[in-house]
């Protein structure tokens, strides 16, 4: 196995109090360090967001492995020598990704979102990459304003470089944090970077980035449902406005259906359940047009990136798009 020369861990953060509990648990560990490590606390003074404070931290790193770290998340004692064994990797290994244990009390619609993070590829809660395959895939893209989609487009450039990226032993705790029953409409804004990777990588980018497809195409069709019989109402045709109204109202309750199902606890929830399904599809159908009409001269990555033929080799988890953009930060 190759050797470890060294380790600069990069924390992105917007200050808050949960960054406290993630130093308190690196403190110890960095007093007697398996090989040399430098700590990176990277503020996002300018509110760019997390990609454009990931790469101001990577590239003031000194050694070649860069493991990111959110400062939301809670490493064990024993994380920094689990990471140097997962570092002693294969030179074409560009990066290993850590194993996120989300502990749920109570199966609410949040806490569903932030259990997902569980089956998430190359989530950069805890993922390390080599400092050379972050310079030669350009780094996070920082269109990305917000942290979503940003770490999968970065590991798709870098498995067209050529690198494998690899599930790592070391594991690391993200807890559930308290988020308002209503976090759901503002994670809609994430629709908008569905948009850009659409520009960038083709309609095929989901199979590509590895990315699930959510419920874009079915809350489009509850979205024109609504117009159809608004507009039908408009025009005096009563009886087409009825069946266009009772086709929202069945696509909204198996809407809300979906989202019990996949969270139980959301019944102590169920009205902004309820006011939150009947307003996420026009959201996100919104918001991804206003992505799709902001990047519209947005330019596909050169071709000369992508000298690799397979897209990322890992599983699809399918999740609805209602879940919040991400919980991660």
């Amino acid at each position: 196995m190759a050797s470890v020369d060294g380790i600069s861990i990069v924390v992105p953060t917007i200050g808050r109090p949960t960054l406290t509990d993630l130093l308190d648990r690196l403190r110890p560990q960095l007093l007697d360090p398996p090989v040399p490590v430098e700590l990176l606390v990277v503020r996002d003074v300018d509110r760019r967001g997390p990609a454009a404070t990931r790469n101001r931290g990577w590239r003031d790193a000194r050694y070649e492995w860069v493991a990111f770290l959110d400062d939301d998340v809670l490493p064990p004692p024993d994380w920094l020598a689990a990471l140097a064994r997962d570092l002693r990797a294969p030179a074409d290994v560009g990066g290993v990704q850590g194993r996120l244990v989300v502990p749920v009390r109570e199966r609410t619609d949040w806490a569903a979102c932030t259990a997902g993070l569980e089956r998430a590829w190359w989530a950069t809660a805890d993922m390390a990459y080599r400092r050379t395959a972050l310079a030669r895939a350009g780094g996070f893209d920082e269109r990305f304003p917000r942290a979503y989609r940003e770490d999968a487009d970065l590991a798709y450039r870098v498995t067209r470089l050529g690198y494998r990226l690899v599930l790592g032993e070391r594991r690391t705790t993200h807890p559930v944090r308290a988020e308002s029953p209503w976090v759901s409409l503002r994670g809609q804004r994430g629709n908008a970077d569905d948009a850009l990777l659409r520009r960038l990588w083709g309609p095929q980018w989901h199979d590509l980035l590895a990315a699930p497809r959510g419920r874009r195409r079915r809350h489009a069709g509850t979205v024109a449902l609504a117009l159809a019989g608004l507009g039908l109402a408009a025009l005096g045709r009563r009886r087409a406005a009825t069946v266009a109204a009772l086709g929202w109202a069945a696509a909204t309750a198996e809407f809300t259906a979906a989202r019990l199902r996949a969270a139980p606890g959301a019944r102590r929830e169920l009205v902004p359940l309820v006011v939150t399904g009947v307003l996420i599809p026009p959201l996100a159908i919104g918001n991804w047009l206003a992505g799709w009409y902001r990047h519209r001269g947005a330019r596909p990555w050169s071709a000369a990136l992508c000298v690799c033929p397979d897209p990322i080799q890992s599983r699809v988890v399918e999740e609805d798009e209602w879940m919040p953009s991400n919980p991660r930060r």
